[in-house]
């Protein structure tokens, strides 16, 4: 849960960063750095690594380093985007190909989660049309980039308040450890 509030953090930092309100770039730092260190702890505490578990790590740490250092402004950053891309295709077709060819990882969606699923789908494609308008200087990229923000916030905190429900029904999520 903390690994989602952090993410959480995150997202509203960039909305504030996006909105240009101040201590912007401050919560931005402290999420990634509360990401990165709370991401290595359940690493950390997992009694057997596999190496996709690896590969998240490496992405994880990356992703949040370049963060960091993007935040505060330092040079040649390329390297740390080059190893996030190459460990997220690498994670991508290791996970993706595991989701497909197993039947017991599948999950077993309700209406309201699908629904959900839906909306996170449309959140994330509202941000990226937001972002692709904004550079087009659209006058409404913003609402939309905002409101795909937000969306994908209410998702996420959604998923924080609901997991014990959800742990009953779905022990193939390991999203649930810390």
């Amino acid at each position: 849960m903390p690994l989602r509030v952090s993410l959480v953090v995150l997202l509203v930092g960039m909305l504030m960063k996006i909105m240009a309100w101040p201590l912007a770039s401050q919560i931005m730092l402290l999420a990634f750095a509360s990401i990165g260190t709370l991401y290595f702890v359940r690493f950390v505490k997992k009694p057997s690594r596999k190496f996709l578990d690896y590969v998240k790590m490496v992405l994880v740490f990356f992703w949040t380093t370049n963060g960091v250092f993007n935040i505060m402004d330092f040079p040649y950053t390329i390297i740390f985007q080059v190893i996030i891309a190459v460990s997220f295709v690498l994670w991508f077709i290791m996970e993706g190909t595991a989701y497909f060819l197993d039947d017991e990882r599948r999950s077993k969606n309700s209406t309201i989660q699908l629904v959900w699923n839906l909306a996170m789908v449309a959140g994330t494609l509202a941000i990226i049309a937001g972002s692709l308008l904004k550079i087009l200087n659209w006058e409404f990229a913003i609402h939309l980039l905002v409101s795909g923000i937000l969306i994908i916030v209410a998702y996420i905190l959604k998923d924080t308040f609901t997991t014990d429900k959800m742990i009953g029904e779905d022990q193939s999520s390991e999203e649930y450890q810390l």
